[in-house]
């Protein structure tokens, strides 16, 4: 169908085809131009204003908590640093070569014969006599590897003195010139060889 074979309807009081429409341009005076509402400018601009606060906050808020995390956890190492350096000296000072060189530095011995009482009659089983005044075991232990943990630990007795013994007084310097190697006059010594 085309627009010629379309039927118009038609006007009632014509009985022809009504003439089309035609555009015009309408005079009319311009619209008056609306001035912007100030209301409106200035709740957008704080409301932007406000974000850009509230974001800022959050950022410093955030950035300060981080810190203190940080912080924390570097206390929370040294405190962990700490208590591992305080149980080390724990099982140092509890070591039965540390206990015993304190025995032996308040004057207990080690009795070669001991006497043991049996509870159920309130027998004494062994000598019963009492332990010589000296000991023929070394309770400080000379003669074993030495206890790193509790080498410089002091005596119960004694503050100044450790297991290693007393601290010994600095030696002053002599005024002894240092001199240099001696003199070779027949070369380089060499070992005899066959």
């Amino acid at each position: 169908m085309s627009l010629a074979t379309t039927a118009l309807p038609l006007v009632p009081g014509t009985a022809t085809r009504p003439e089309r429409n035609r555009l015009r341009a309408v005079e009319a005076a311009p619209a008056r131009r609306r001035r912007p509402r100030l209301a409106y400018a200035i709740i957008a601009l704080s409301g932007a204003v406000a974000i850009a606060a509230a974001q800022m906050g959050i950022s410093i808020a955030m950035t300060q908590g981080v810190y203190e995390e940080q912080a924390l956890t570097q206390q929370v190492k040294a405190l962990q640093h700490e208590s591992q350096s305080l149980n080390q000296q724990l099982v140092g000072l509890s070591s039965p070569q540390y206990l015993a060189a304190n025995a032996s530095a308040l004057g207990m011995v080690i009795n070669e014969a001991p006497s043991y009482l049996r509870l159920s009659d309130g027998a004494i089983l062994g000598s019963g006599a009492a332990a010589p005044w000296q000991s023929t075991v070394d309770a400080i232990g000379r003669g074993s590897v030495a206890n790193s943990l509790v080498a410089t630990a002091p005596l119960v007795t004694a503050p100044d003195a450790t297991i290693e013994g007393l601290p010994e007084d600095p030696v002053a310097p002599t005024d002894a010139v240092v001199t240099g190697p001696p003199a070779l006059s027949e070369g380089l010594p060499a070992p005899q060889t066959r």
